[in-house]
């Protein structure tokens, strides 16, 4: 199965998951995993082998899903969208604050049947609707997982490939049209400066050597 491993948590309280496979998370690695999960509404991915792990936070809950890399994200995704709105269904909020770790382990049957359903023959509206939010959410990122699991607290986040040429080519435009209007101002400084200076110099000659008043006529009768 592409679904490999999958649970829905409250920080680091696992409240009910299921795994299809050998290849599970171990606790300290989940722990890890969840207290890194800030607490506003947010989708990320991390690398982790050959496989990734995806998660959507929400409300205070985190729903998460492993995954072979071979199936992308859009397919998992659809997976948490769909997962989140059975778990809400089923479970008031006063019930997920106060359930303990493991409390909600009723719902793994719920989460072996939805891992299956997505593994084998995933619904074409959820994987649309999916895809859609990929397009328009910009703050999904891929993570390393190595660097939490060995290197602590120094997270190397690695933003959407996409996203990133995106802002290089809008930051070089940017910069190609300040190169453009510093060059109009040098430009234009330079031709004003060059008219003053040719002006200038043609009032030159005339403030230096005013023409001469012509000398009034000799009138007859005044000598």
């Amino acid at each position: 199965m592409s679904l490999l491993h999958a649970l829905v948590a409250r920080g680091t309280t696992v409240l009910a998951e299921h795994t299809t496979t050998d290849t599970v998370l171990k606790p300290a690695a989940k722990i890890t995993i969840l207290s890194k999960i800030p607490p506003n509404n947010s989708k990320l991915t991390y690398v982790w082998q050959d496989r990734l792990i995806h998660y959507v936070s929400s409300d205070g809950v985190i729903y998460l899903v492993m995954a072979d890399d071979s199936v992308g994200r859009r397919m998992p995704f659809a997976f948490l969208a769909d997962l989140e709105r059975r778990f809400t269904a089923q479970y008031a909020p006063d019930t997920i604050v106060n359930a303990g770790d493991h409390g909600l382990g009723d719902f793994e049957g719920e989460l072996a049947k939805l891992m299956h359903q997505y593994s084998t023959a995933p619904p074409a509206d959820p994987i649309k609707q999916a895809q859609n939010d990929l397009n328009n959410v910009k703050d999904i990122m891929v993570q390393n997982i190595d660097s939490i699991l060995q290197r602590g607290e120094r997270l190397d986040l690695l933003v959407d490939k996409t996203d990133t040429l995106a802002g290089q080519a809008y930051a070089f435009r940017r910069g190609a049209r300040s190169v453009r209007r510093q060059q109009w101002w040098k430009n234009t400084r330079i031709t004003i400066l060059t008219g003053f200076v040719v002006f200038v110099g043609s009032m030159h000659p005339i403030l230096a050597d005013p023409p001469a008043h012509p000398l009034h006529p000799h009138c007859p009768g005044l000598a």
